[in-house]
């Protein structure tokens, strides 16, 4: 069965996103941030209107950050009107945000039936220069005239190329949520310890990426205030693929938020076949949750080890960036727990899974939350593992900190999670079945 595609690691009525997902239960309308340009194109020409018509409503979504039909000026008052009765363009509540001394941000999105997620965003480099910038020009439409659609579309996506290459100093790296809870139980992780309530839609993904940039004050057409997005949030994103994958898409095209394949990074804890999936339908960044360099540990700290060991899951890292097209390395994170995984063995075992490997090792400080049952490494224990692993001509790197003051950092985020119906991984079944291809959820 290993050689199947796993859909959910969880119960179909816990988790399962619902297949009529991209229909609003309260107003009986389609959500648009849920469909990428493929599907939104196949909704037009139900409607009877040109193809392009998608690519002119996803630019005003996510290149000019509009939701409202009525400022749609290029688009005819007949076609506005359809859309508003058929579509929303909606975002999530704000429920509260977080500003941390190191400029780091953090705001609790509330979902439909009371659940809340937590989005983080992480800047480096002089963000209130950039942001000075760019914020006279946010979301300023520049097209008026229906006839102008494809020109602008050529000179949008030329801005974005362009900007992307800007500022090398500053990043703005926005961290997003893929389910509500998590299943898959790591000991080290606060949100793995409430359990999994559902996945997200690929609306709800997208919205997280659309309300930063609409809060920052920033565009994804002049200049990024946000550079990246890393599915680092809350849940397992490759146990949500029929969800996730569509939202990558619409992070990478052109129309949608424009991000190149190497600023948009999915981690995974290892989901063997999920990753081979991955690989065949989508160009994106990799990080995998390692942690630990042997099974013995790594069973323990991340259980889902315990179906996919470390020579299978080794073997589908090599099989990821194998070929010209995947001339990356893919980012190994490590935890770094005081006592258990720390030692200078545990650093020379690493050093052997990964030679020979494209491959950038990112140690991580251990983010304490309530009840954890471990504590950070020592400074001087992370720097000798540091040490060891560059002399073993592995890539490295420390992660510094960041949001920890307001509970945002690496593994403390929460969120809202409601349900009685909390699933862990130690508590299911893996369902095993075909991935759902685009456009058949």
């Amino acid at each position: 069965m290993k050689d199947e595609v796993v859909q959910a690691v969880t119960t179909e009525d816990a988790a399962q996103a619902p297949r009529s997902s991209r229909r609003s239960a309260a107003s009986g309308r389609i959500n648009l941030f849920g469909l990428d340009r493929e599907q939104l194109r196949a909704v037009f020409a139900d409607m009877g209107e040109k193809p392009y018509r998608a690519d002119q409503i996803m630019q005003w979504i996510y290149r000019r950050g509009v939701d409202s039909f009525d400022a749609m000026s290029n688009v005819s008052k007949d076609l506005r009107t359809r859309m508003q009765e058929r579509f929303e363009i909606r975002h999530p509540e704000l429920l509260a945000e977080q500003l941390s001394q190191d400029g780091t941000r953090k705001w609790v999105l509330k979902l439909d039936g009371g659940n809340a997620i937590e989005t983080v965003f992480i800047p480096e480099g002089d963000f209130e220069s950039r942001l000075e910038r760019v914020a006279p020009q946010r979301f300023k439409p520049s097209v008026s005239d229906e006839s102008d659609a494809s020109s602008a579309a050529e000179s949008d996506t030329t801005r974005s190329a362009v900007s992307d290459k800007s500022d090398k100093r500053y990043r703005g790296t926005l961290c997003i949520s893929s389910q509500v809870g998590c299943a898959m139980d790591c000991s080290f992780c606060s949100t793995a310890q409430q359990g999994l309530n559902r996945n997200l839609t690929t609306a709800e993904v997208i919205a997280q990426v659309w309300f930063a940039a609409k809060t920052l004050g920033g565009d994804f057409q002049n200049e990024r205030v946000i550079s990246n997005v890393v599915f680092m949030g809350m849940g397992e994103p490759l146990a949500n693929y029929g969800q996730v994958t569509p939202a990558i898409g619409i992070l990478q095209d052109d129309f949608g938020f424009g991000l190149s394949k190497r600023r948009v990074t999915v981690s995974t804890s290892g989901l063997v076949p999920f990753m081979d999936r991955l690989r065949a339908d989508c160009d994106t960044a990799l990080a995998v949750s390692l942690h630990a360099p042997n099974d013995e540990l790594r069973n323990r700290l991340v259980p889902i080890n315990r179906k996919y060991p470390i020579a299978e899951l080794m073997a589908a890292c090599r099989r990821y960036t194998a070929g010209k097209e995947r001339k990356m390395h893919i980012v190994y994170e490590y935890v770094m727990l005081d006592g258990v995984n720390d030692a200078p063995e545990h650093a020379r075992q690493l050093a052997k899974l990964l030679a020979g490997m494209p491959a950038k090792v990112n140690l991580i400080p251990f983010n304490p939350f309530p009840e954890a049952q471990y504590k950070r490494s020592k400074p001087e224990a992370i720097k000798r593992f540091a040490d060891i692993l560059r002399e073993k001509h592995i890539m490295t790197t420390t992660r510094r900190t960041r949001g920890d003051d307001i509970d945002a950092a690496c593994g403390q985020l929460v969120g809202r999670v409601q349900s009685k119906q909390k699933q862990r991984l130690r508590d299911v079944g893996v369902r095993v079945e075909a991935a759902v291809p685009p456009g058949g959820r």
